[in-house]
């Protein structure tokens, strides 16, 4: 277990890395404005009408940096911070979490794949540390146990990178959309651009240090069999 906790270790710190400059670049690019002065709510809704979509609800949530669409009840759910800011910042975010709203009405495969998977995951994030846990312990007599934690985090793991795709997708959406829309001029698009590159650095930081962890886990495994 100890080189588990020294990969998790590894990789936290590399995720602290990513997400202290992610949110010291959104406080700094929250205080410049776009062009129009248009607020996140008003570019959520208006991306969603210019793809055709009318049934997608543009709310504001308690938090900061808890932005996210919903697919089960058709929400584009807003930071207060980005509901009512009209900063580049906002503009990003609000782009591209309507971005994900414009996967699901397309069909996009790697979303619905990652849905499927949620049911999936959510169980075994529940139970996969525990039955590995047990396994290391009883590797000798109960090696099987082990290998049924190994596929737990399989699980998590593969979830980890399925959503690569998903939020990379919703980025270059998000900023084809702005371009195109002119809501950003060339300036305010590259901050733009640059905010959301940070976001989704700590996705792939997630999924490397996920599959490092499997890696190990998987290592144990086949070394005491």
């Amino acid at each position: 277990m100890l080189g588990a906790y020294l990969i998790g270790i590894v990789f936290a710190i590399a995720g602290m890395i990513a997400s202290g400059v992610l949110k010291s670049k959104f406080r700094k690019y929250s205080q410049i404005p776009v062009a129009g002065g248009l607020t996140g709510r008003d570019i959520a809704e208006r991306m969603l009408r210019e793809n055709g979509i009318d049934d997608v609800q543009v709310i504001s949530v308690a938090g900061q940096l808890t932005d996210h669409y919903n697919p089960q009840n058709k929400t584009v759910n807003l930071s207060e911070g980005v509901y009512n800011s009209n900063s580049i910042a906002a503009a990003a975010v609000a782009a591209h979490e309507c971005g994900h709203a414009v996967q699901h009405a397309k069909g996009y495969a790697w979303l619905e794949l990652r849905s499927q998977l949620v049911p999936v995951v959510s169980i075994a994030s529940q139970w996969v540390m525990w039955v590995i846990l047990a396994g290391i312990l009883l590797i000798n007599t109960f090696p099987s146990l082990l290998l049924i934690g190994i596929i737990l985090f399989g699980a998590t793991t593969l979830f980890s990178f399925v959503t690569l795709p998903v939020e990379f997708d919703a980025s270059r959406r998000a900023i084809a959309w702005l371009g195109q829309s002119s809501v950003a001029g060339t300036m305010e698009m590259s901050k733009a651009k640059d905010a959301l590159r940070w976001a989704a650095s700590t996705y792939v930081v997630a999924a490397l240090g996920s599959l490092a962890t499997l890696l190990y886990y998987i290592m144990i495994y086949t070394s005491r069999r």
